[in-house]
């Protein structure tokens, strides 16, 4: 029978592949682990966030938010409550290695249902019994449970450390977005008073006969486009804000951002070391190789289910007919016994379930290679966001000094009667895409060094402790 074939075959190799797993980083391919990064790398950085990254954005209001959302945000309590669950689950499956011990104790009590039949006595009976049994983890497959399931709580722990470095990135990114509406706010507001002004000035020269009516509703057109961008950023701005209070575990209403710009915010640098560090400063790449230790484990638990079960029982207890010589050394009794069950049939189930923790464990192999491949990529795409859009912020920075001193010199122009009106009206849309640009380009600068250093492993550092002791590290 193929089952009994089996048999063998898995005990050739129980010794050796139940004690030895090859370590996580021999599951990568050579090519899958860079030797260098190929962005630029910036200059004079430190080199890896230190994990109070975000105070380097120098803003004590998301300071306080961070500690809100770490204490208080839904998501992070979920994932702290699935580590409770692992580490019970972890203390059942280490149940499996210790004996079970009962103690039973009962009354009965037997008689004739009509009281007519005098000549049977009712008789009582008294026991009481202590049992112990223990299986004998010969082959190896409770130590296994217990393996995978301590393997699936450091799981368990790093997870929670990757939602919490995505709740505070995602804090300092919205906290960003509403302070960058803001300032695109202001400065619709100051370009809507600018069209006023100059509205003002060309419905004086069609009264004086200097210009013609289609000058006057042109610049009538644009304040009306004007005012129409400020409805659209303010509701932009109270959804951002929705967003930041639901990541602060707070509702919505009544909750306000007291800073009102991007403009005292410090935008700090980073290097990102080795890429081969990045390995061991990631969670989520920790949490994908607890997953195959895990898996490895459960192999070892499908094998040793293929080899007899031993079990050990044992009792001792007395029993009487009267309570009250319940304990009398004379009704003392014990039972000691073991057992062996071997699986002879069953249609292929035992197969079928250590096939499932091969393809289960292939399946991990692929993700965690996945996971390491993807966290190299994030890095780099990271690296050149972040040195491309501080170059871009400078020469956006150079357009909107730039546009604002030709919509001064074409206004005064204007007013003095030596400049038309189109120079005017091209020079208030210039200076307006041009400072607006300005305020998203600094946006995405911002938000590109909140995901570097959250590519980065946002500080957090792996404990020099075994997996399943592993906890928070975050401050």
């Amino acid at each position: 029978m193929r089952s009994l074939s089996h048999i063998w075959v898995v005990a050739a190799a129980l010794g050796v592949a139940s004690c030895v797993h090859d370590a996580p980083t021999d599951r990568l391919a050579s090519s899958d682990v860079p030797q260098n990064w190929t962005a630029p790398m910036p200059g004079g950085a430190n080199v890896w966030p230190a994990p109070g990254w975000w105070r380097e954005f120098k803003s004590d209001e998301l300071d306080r938010m961070i500690a809100s959302a770490q204490a208080q945000n839904l998501d992070l309590a979920a994932a702290a409550a699935r580590v409770l669950q692992a580490e019970a689950q972890a203390r059942v499956a280490g149940s499996a290695l210790l004996p079970t011990v009962n103690l039973s104790a009962g009354t009965s009590q037997s008689g004739p249902l009509s009281p007519k039949k005098s000549s049977v006595s009712q008789r009582r009976s008294f026991s009481a019994e202590l049992g112990a049994s223990y299986e004998l983890d010969f082959w190896g497959r409770n130590q296994a449970g217990l393996t995978a399931a301590e393997a699936s709580l450091a799981a368990s722990r790093y997870d929670r450390e990757t939602v919490a470095l995505t709740v505070t990135g995602s804090v300092a990114a919205t906290y960003f977005q509403v302070l960058s509406l803001r300032d695109r706010h202001e400065t619709a507001r100051l370009n809507l008073e600018n069209a006023r002004g100059v509205l003002a000035i060309t419905e004086a020269r069609v009264k004086a006969g200097v210009v013609t009516p289609l000058d006057l509703a042109q610049q009538r057109s644009a304040v009306a486009n004007q005012e129409a961008t400020i409805p659209a950023l303010e509701q932009s701005e109270r959804e951002a804000r929705a967003t930041l209070a639901i990541l602060l575990g707070l509702p919505p209403q009544g909750f306000d951002v007291e800073a009102k710009s991007l403009a005292n915010l410090a935008a700090p640098d980073v290097k990102p070391g080795m890429p081969s560090e990045l390995l061991a400063r990631r969670p989520d790449i920790r949490r994908a190789e607890a997953e195959l230790a895990s898996a490895d484990a459960n192999i070892d638990a499908a094998r040793a289910a293929f080899f007899p079960t031993i079990s050990l029982s044992g009792s001792a207890g007395f029993a009487s007919g009267a309570l009250s010589a319940l304990f009398n050394p004379s009704n003392a009794a014990y039972t000691i016994g073991a057992s062996v069950l071997q699986t002879i049939f069953d249609a292929g189930r035992l197969e079928g379930e250590y096939d499932t923790t091969i393809g289960r464990r292939q399946e991990i192999v692929a993700t965690y290679r996945s996971t390491v491949i993807t966290a190299f990529s994030d890095v780099d795409v990271a690296l050149g966001a972040v040195a491309n859009l501080a170059e871009e912020e400078r020469q956006r920075k150079i357009a909107a000094d730039q546009a604002a001193e030709a919509f001064r010199i074409a206004e005064i122009r204007y007013k003095a009667g030596v400049q038309d009106f189109i120079s005017v009206l091209d020079a208030q849309r210039t200076l307006y895409s041009a400072q607006d640009q300005l305020s998203q380009t600094r946006l995405a600068r911002l938000q590109a060094a909140v995901t570097l250093f959250r590519v980065l492993g946002g500080g957090w550092a792996d404990a020099p402790t075994p997996a399943a002791a592993v906890g928070s590290t975050l401050p």
